[in-house]
């Protein structure tokens, strides 16, 4: 089994420790404290002529970084498994590094060395957890960004008294091919990591101007739950809404609709993850629900931005699945014929469908599909069909775009896999200091 072995002379191992490990089929990296460069290449050398393995020196300035470099090239080499000979201080230390800078796509084997006791040479940050969050801080501060400079896409809807955008994938720092660069989440089956992430909502706070307000984003459970921000949060929703400042919501986006509201009059504000599922149970009606309940709203008031997501001429879906969305709007489903019909789920999502539009389902008896189409098709929402932008919007700029049919600017999970990086759709309302 081909596996990256990480050989810690940083906190006290020596070269003669790597017999613990097998040599064939392994990539040997040496994390290089305070050892001579002579010593390390030197072993490096006797290594690959006795072994015809690789060897990797990873003697960049900082642990971070050298840890970094070790990811990125177990990356390139397409492997996960990862054995680490160290001490047992070194592990400790090690293991924090590995929180921040790895995800659980990785396996880490760590191997005590009983000869080796202690790291007499150790240049590891002081402060412990601390200590090293704010060493790989500073470091992923300083990557530069990818796929050139951040670009937001802006709604002409939402009016000034709101920050709000869609990102696009340019200039983040994750460097894996589907994920870079601006990805926005962090998933323990995917490849970008905790520091990683965290410094992309940096960058884009800083950029949208939200900076130092964190990214409250809603915990996706494919449904129609709304959360109200204030009250207590459940494990799981795709929406949420408050009338509070200070507040960014955020709802992410590879496909599925980032929906952002925004009620000008009453101050009030709203996100929702819209997949497939969501829309069919009626998440953006549900959405603006909870605005007028919750906040005394009223609907037609409340403007709505549909963000990139999949458009139909990228996306279907098994026939008996589609239907349901013919049943929303014939126009949902162009070639209703087809094995996997092509299906437009933006179109569903349009919170103004009334089950008057739909009479055949006011009679009909209830299936399990129906079920999942019933909140949808039996609420009014009340927007305005002016007030909705989406890609039937012609006379604005577009914020709907198709994102399997934009690689260089959107994520895609349809066109780019399981591991997929995310965009977001996000807004806050902005206070009277930001309004000046």
């Amino acid at each position: 089994m081909c596996e990256a072995v990480l050989l810690d002379l940083k906190h006290g191992c020596s070269p003669e420790c790597l017999g613990a490990a097998p040599p064939e089929e392994s990539h040997v990296f040496l994390l290089r404290g305070k050892r001579s460069p002579e010593d390390v290449s030197g072993f490096s050398g006797a290594f690959q002529s006795a072994c015809g393995g690789s060897v990797h020196v990873l003697d960049s300035g900082s642990t971070a970084e050298s840890l970094y470099r070790l990811k990125q090239t177990v990356d390139r080499l397409q492997l996960s498994s990862i054995r680490v000979l160290t001490t047992a201080q070194g592990r400790d230390v090690l293991l924090l590094y590995q929180q921040l800078l790895f995800t659980a796509v990785y396996t880490f084997d760590y191997v005590s060395c009983p000869s080796c006791t202690g790291p007499a040479h150790t240049d590891s940050p002081g402060g412990g957890g601390g200590g090293v969050q704010e060493e790989v801080s500073v470091f992923v501060q300083q990557l530069p960004a990818l796929k050139g400079e951040i670009t937001v896409l802006k709604s002409s809807l939402i009016p000034d008294c709101f920050g709000h955008g869609f990102t696009t994938r340019r200039g983040g720092v994750s460097s894996i091919p589907t994920l870079s660069s601006l990805n926005l989440f962090s998933s323990s089956r995917r490849r970008d990591p905790v520091a990683v992430v965290t410094e992309n909502r940096r960058r884009l706070a800083v950029h949208a101007g939200f900076h130092p307000q964190p990214l409250r984003l809603v915990k996706v459970n494919h449904g129609s739950d709304v959360w109200v921000v204030g009250s207590a949060e459940p494990e799981s929703y795709d929406a949420m809404v408050t009338d509070q400042t200070g507040v960014v919501l955020a709802a992410p986006g590879a496909d599925c609709m980032p929906v952002l509201f925004a009620d000008p009059v009453a101050k009030v504000i709203g996100a929702a993850h819209a997949g497939w599922r969501g829309t069919l149970m009626g998440v953006a009606a549900a959405t603006v629900d909870a605005m007028v309940k919750g906040f005394g709203c009223r609907a037609s008031d409340i403007v709505v931005a549909v963000g990139p997501s999949v458009g139909a001429c990228c996306y279907t879906m098994e026939r008996e699945t589609a239907l349901g969305f013919q049943r929303i709007h014939p126009d949902c489903v162009p070639d209703p014929e087809s094995t996997r019909p092509h299906v437009d789920i933006r179109l569903a999502n349009r919170p103004t469908v009334s089950v008057d539009q739909v009479p055949e389902l006011s009679h009909s008896k209830p299936t399990s599909l129906h079920r999942l189409t019933e909140r949808i098709l039996l609420q009014r929402a009340g927007v305005l069909p002016q007030h909705i932008q989406d890609h039937t919007d012609t006379g604005r700029p577009c914020v709907t775009p198709c994102t399997a049919c934009h690689p260089e600017d959107f994520f895609s999970h349809v066109r780019d896999g399981l591991n997929f990086g995310t965009q977001l759709g996000f807004l806050w309302i902005r206070d009277a200091a930001e309004t000046l």
